[in-house]
């Protein structure tokens, strides 16, 4: 019978869950099988069950319990990150929010209503007065780009970047950030969030987690999607493209995979309070 880090090379994480719960059943005081669990069902998007058996591993073996403060507080920002997708809730902007980030926040929640016209309009004027961020980004091969402007690829977010910050969802503007060092992926769950550590434009640092996948992802039942080893685009309305699957950053001159860069530098930064403000 294949072992689950088989069938997940195979790209088969339903598969894989069932055999790795088969092995839980069989050694149950084994710590690593349930941090492997836990990492397997935040792929899947079971984020409940993740959590109990990130809790199960802390108390197994003490040696993972940094691991399972960090990402128990990444499992309540994802819960938090379900709401803002679905419109229910409304993220935190990180610094002042200025007036396209606002107009940004609401034609997100108005696509989550369908009325994809209006966060068309919306969206447009927002990225009419976004500010441009130039920079250079470097890849897992070493080689580097340089851009005269970087978003996500994701038109929804664009400017802004989706980061789990201090246990809080935030967005970030992108010109509030003077550079990205991304750690190199290691672990299933570095497929679910990516490590960062943050240089902020007032000089201040901080270590957060970026979701690897857009939203959705986890649910869209496509494990190349679910594993981050793809992205699809979609168009659920003229004009309104959305993603799934692995997060992709775009520039002037291309797009890349947030899984093959390794840091980001941007040349010019807007200072700002690093306190998180919430726009209702």
């Amino acid at each position: 019978m294949p072992t689950p880090q088989e069938l997940l090379r195979a790209g088969q994480p339903a598969e894989a869950l069932a055999t790795l719960q088969q092995q839980v059943r069989r050694e149950p005081g084994v710590a690593r099988h349930r941090v492997f669990l836990f990492q397997l069902l935040a792929v899947l998007g079971d984020l409940p069950r993740a959590a109990a058996q990130l809790e199960v591993a802390g108390q197994l073996d003490p040696q993972t319990l940094l691991m399972v403060q960090m990402y128990r507080m990444a499992l309540e920002c994802e819960l938090f990150r379900r709401e803002v997708a679905a419109g229910r809730r409304t993220p935190l902007i990180f610094g002042e929010p200025a007036e396209w980030i606002a107009l940004l926040v609401e034609s997100f929640r108005r696509s989550t209503q369908g009325d994809f016209p209006g966060a068309l309009d919306l969206r447009e004027r927002a990225f009419e007065t976004a500010p441009a961020t130039p920079g250079q980004l470097t890849l897992a091969d070493g080689s580097t780009h340089s851009f005269e402007w970087l978003a996500d690829a994701d038109p929804r977010f664009g400017p802004v970047l989706e980061v789990f910050l201090q246990g809080k969802y935030d967005w970030i503007p992108l010109n509030r950030i003077s550079r990205i060092e991304f750690e190199p992926p290691s672990d299933l769950r570095d497929c679910v969030w990516a490590v960062a550590h943050f240089g902020w434009s007032t000089g201040s640092e901080a270590f957060g987690l970026i979701p690897a996948r857009y939203p959705g992802s986890e649910s869209s039942g496509q494990p190349g999607l679910q594993l981050a080893r793809q992205t699809d685009w979609s168009e659920p309305a003229p004009g309104f493209v959305t993603g799934l699957g692995q997060r992709m950053l775009a520039t002037d001159g291309g797009e890349f995979p947030l899984l093959e860069i390794r840091s980001i530098v941007f040349h010019s930064a807007t200072p700002t309070e690093t306190a998180e403000v919430s726009d209702g």
